[in-house]
């Protein structure tokens, strides 16, 4: 049996994003949006319920397309309020559009999403060595870095903690435990 980490648990929908996302180097704009998106409505609740809701918020939020989601209005605010397959959070839905907007602001400055948000970890993941999972910092100086430099830039719902579970998610650093599966299977 593979050794996984062990917040990966037994339901098959957990162990299937540890095995097959969490952790590999993300260097897509739309899927570093859909990250950014999930991880800022994940906010004071556990991943688990957001992996089960992600199919909804991908028919709800349009496949994360940030050009569309920027031009969402009030109707569609209600919509999506309605819509019992997300979180229902008006402050999320509108942090969601908001980052959106800075989002394609971040693109047209730097040419990519990808350019500007790997520059926290020198361009390469960082590749960490944690025995036991009460190791795993909540926060680390690049998270914090990224925090600063995101929420100057208009976005919301990105506060230290969150930017760490972002990092974490596109493989900007390699949080697996060094006696797990994937700990050497993630290449940079």
């Amino acid at each position: 049996m593979k050794k996984r980490c062990d917040w990966a648990g037994k339901e098959q929908i957990y162990i299937d994003y540890h095995d097959q996302e969490w952790g590999v180097p993300v260097h897509d704009d739309q899927k570093l949006f859909e990250f950014l998106l999930l991880e800022g409505a994940q906010a004071g609740l556990s991943w688990i319920t957001i992996l089960k809701k992600r199919e909804n918020y991908r028919q709800a939020f349009d496949h994360f397309d940030p050009i569309k989601i920027a031009c969402y209005d009030e109707q569609k605010i209600q919509d999506l309020l309605a819509n019992e397959g997300i979180i229902r959070n008006r402050k999320k839905i509108e942090a969601a559009i908001e980052n959106a907007k800075a989002f394609l602001a971040v693109q047209k400055e730097f040419g990519s999403f990808d350019r500007y948000i790997w520059q926290f970890v020198g361009g390469k993941p960082k590749k960490n060595a944690w025995k036991n999972l009460k190791d795993v910092p909540a926060t680390s100086p690049e998270s914090d870095a990224m925090s600063r430099d995101l929420k100057k830039r208009g976005f919301k719902f990105v506060g230290s903690t969150i930017c760490y579970a972002f990092m974490q998610a596109v493989g900007m650093v390699n949080d697996h435990g060094t006696d797990c599966f994937r700990y050497n299977e993630i290449e940079p």
